[in-house]
């Protein structure tokens, strides 16, 4: 009986908006480190708009106690992964409030080791997650406002949603009261404990902008948050509607599982963005930041109702960056990204049959190919009326969800733009139609020039190379400068010498990177030349050249380490890991060497953010500097949160295991292991016979 009953339940449960409307929500929440584990009480306000005999709301592995409807205890179930109020519920307003506690699989992580300088909690409920770590709602279309008391230790910082109404000290951890004004979808609850600084800036609106940044970091603030405020004011301004929340927070959080994370007034984002001077070169957050932030409209404040729908916040969050690059970058630099991600969108409808408008669509589709249909219809129906049905578009949808058909409907109102042919060509179709493409790439000069050069791709050298000469020379923008190095690689090199010389000679730090990647053998007449890369203000062209020169030219090696060895590069220490490597396989570089190993080495422990371990280890068995160290913490790997990480440990392991010798150190360390990590090598032991 009991089966059938949540059988009819779950039939029942996808009719509940229609019956209930949850208003607000408030909790109090406390998180344990050392047991990763939440628990708290929570108070549900909602109305009833219908005679139902069941609510439900979702919770993945919760306990729950103390369940009160309208202060009276109440029957409930919990199925494991819904929490179910069985009552005949009548037409009106109710409260109701329970105690709940979780240790979550996902959605709620713990980094680091508890209670350390380096420990951080972060949520990521991208999608449907939330529900793991606090008890909500996975349909998108059910909105409530929510509030948050987060008790934790004083000696650390804790964001969440919305606006700090109030700090205070309790016993010996603080309470911190975040509240918001709207309503908001579950996916987009977020929370962040970690040892931050906080600086304020304020929008020309008057918003505040807090940045937060590790204590560690304080001194690559500026390069991090370099184009913040100027990011925030060009959307509100350019969207034309006025941000609709009351704060916006960014704070970087370790081992995040994406570039960033759009949650509602506060996004998280990836700590390898956080950089100086010299890594704003390769790694800035701007184009991150300016997608997250344009979310706060396209996403939370109007939020597709399905995943059909998913391009509305995508390519919309795409688009809008791009605009915001422009303003900054120039319209060279917005052509030159369209041109790139256009010739992306090409090549996988060669075997890519899933339109935008389905919810199995590429991200590639949803990102990408979302902001050209939006640069598309900007273009052909003009700025202004653009600007107008985007506004339009967020004042009647604001704090609800919506479909294509909604946005298609404002368009409709001011323009006689061909809708159905529109969305059969860009929304519901994988082909692309060249000829309109390259019509609007043509408006801009610096793509005309890649088009051109597009075309002439496969023609001989002797054919282009006055074409390839004039472009280095001019101040044409990078890209293009780029397509010429790359249009290079199969030619001999005393066919290209001078194009490379031209090419290093215009001092710009993209196309002097080119030209390091593509020269993997460097001829000993262009060694100087080629030195001269160690010079440049990029980690990573500085990365590519000290691997390529070590390689190319033995003799120089001392020299090449005595450059480079107090190089550390960017916060993954991709520089001091590559220097480490390359000095312990140099024999003739006479110091300690066990002190080099122990330190490589120790990079790859879980003191490290998963892109530094990574790095290390792969040096490490590259160069098979291996010991029980090593393999223990590749198998550590295995059980990271990070999917990329945990199947570089996996995949890894399993190439050692084919090594008798690998498999018997693998076998001798088990016992030295958590549950987890035995887990995870047995099964890969097993695997393998």
């Amino acid at each position: 009986m009991k089966y059938f009953f949540l059988f009819i339940s779950t039939f029942l449960f996808a009719q509940q908006a229609k019956t209930v409307d949850f208003t607000s929500v408030s909790a109090q929440l406390s998180l344990n480190a050392t047991e990763k584990s939440v628990a708290g009480t929570v108070n549900y306000s909602f109305g009833i708009l219908k005679a139902i005999d069941t609510l439900k709301i979702d919770a993945q592995n919760m306990q729950f106690s103390k369940v009160e409807l309208n202060q009276k205890e109440v029957q409930y179930l919990n199925s494991g992964k819904q929490l179910l109020i069985i009552h005949p519920f009548q037409k009106g307003k109710n409260t109701l409030t329970f105690n709940y506690n979780a240790t979550p699989k996902q959605a709620l992580y713990f980094v680091g080791s508890p209670h350390s300088e380096d420990m951080q909690i972060w949520t990521q409920g991208q999608g449907k997650y939330t529900s793991n770590w606090f008890p909500s709602f996975d349909d998108v279309n059910e909105k409530l406002i929510f509030n948050l008391e987060i008790a934790f230790d004083s000696n650390y910082q804790v964001v969440a949603n919305g606006v700090l109404k109030q700090k205070k000290n309790q016993n010996n951890a603080t309470v911190w009261s975040y509240q918001m004004e709207k309503p908001m979808s579950s996916y987009l609850l977020m929370l962040a404990i970690g040892k931050f600084e906080k600086q304020t800036q304020f929008s020309k609106s008057k918003v505040p902008l807090d940045l937060y940044i590790e204590n560690k970091d304080i001194s690559r603030f500026e390069p991090t948050y370099r184009h913040s405020k100027r990011i925030f004011n060009f959307l509100e301004k350019e969207i034309g509607i006025k941000y609709p929340w009351q704060i916006y927070k960014q704070a970087p959080v370790r081992d995040f599982l994406y570039a960033g994370m759009e949650n509602t007034s506060a996004t998280l984002f990836a700590t390898r963005y956080v950089v100086d001077s010299i890594g704003f070169t390769d790694r800035n957050y701007t184009n991150v930041e300016a997608h997250e932030l344009a979310h706060q409209w396209f996403g939370n404040l109007v939020t597709a109702a399905s995943g059909k729908h998913h391009w509305l916040q995508e390519g919309f969050a795409t688009y809008y960056a791009l605009l915001a690059e422009k303003a900054i970058y120039g319209e060279d630099y917005f052509y030159s990204k369209m041109y790139e991600s256009i010739q992306q969108i090409k090549y996988a409808s060669r075997t890519d049959t899933i339109p935008v408008l389905n919810e199995k669509a590429s991200s590639l589709s949803y990102y990408q190919k979302g902001a050209w249909a939006l640069f598309v219809l900007h273009q052909e129906i003009g700025d202004k009326k653009f600007r107008r049905i985007i506004k339009n578009y967020l004042k009647k949808y604001a704090f609800k969800t919506v479909t294509t058909q909604d946005f298609f409907t404002e368009i409709k109102k001011l323009s006689h733009f061909n809708i159905d042919s529109f969305s059969k060509e860009w929304l519901e179709s994988t082909t692309i139609n060249t000829q309109k493409v390259n019509a609007l790439l043509v408006k801009n000069k610096i793509t005309k020039i890649m088009l051109e050069l597009d075309k002439i791709k496969s023609k001989p050298l002797s054919e282009k190379e006055g074409f390839f000469k004039l472009i280095l020379m001019s101040d044409a923008h990078y890209s293009a400068k780029e397509m010429v190095i790359d249009q290079l690689r199969n030619e001999t090199f005393e066919a290209k010498k001078n194009f490379l010389e031209l090419a290093l000679e215009s001092n710009n730090p993209q196309v002097r990177q080119a030209v390091a990647y593509s020269l993997p053998k460097i001829p000993e007449e262009f060694r100087m030349d080629y030195e001269s890369l160690l010079s440049d203000d990029s980690y990573q062209t500085q990365e590519i050249a000290l691997l390529y020169l070590w390689r190319n030219f033995p003799k120089q090696r001392l020299d090449y380490l005595e450059k480079s060895k107090k190089w550390m590069g960017f916060n993954d220490y991709n520089l001091r890991t590559l220097w480490l490597s390359l000095a312990l396989n140099t024999p003739e570089f006479s110091t300690d060497k066990q002190v080099l190993i122990d330190e490589l080495i120790s990079y790859t422990s879980d003191k490290f953010e998963a892109t530094t371990r990574q790095n290390a280890l792969e040096k490490l068995i590259g160069f098979k500097i291996i010991n029980d160290i090593v393999l223990v913490n590749l198998v550590k790997a295995t059980t990271h949160h990070m999917w990329q990480f945990s199947k570089f440990g996996r995949d890894t392991i399993r190439i050692l295991l084919k090594n008798q010798i690998y498999r018997d150190s693998f076998i001798r360390i088990l016992s030295s292991l958590n549950e987890k990590e035995q887990f995870q090598l047995n099964r890969l032991l097993n695997e393998i016979i």
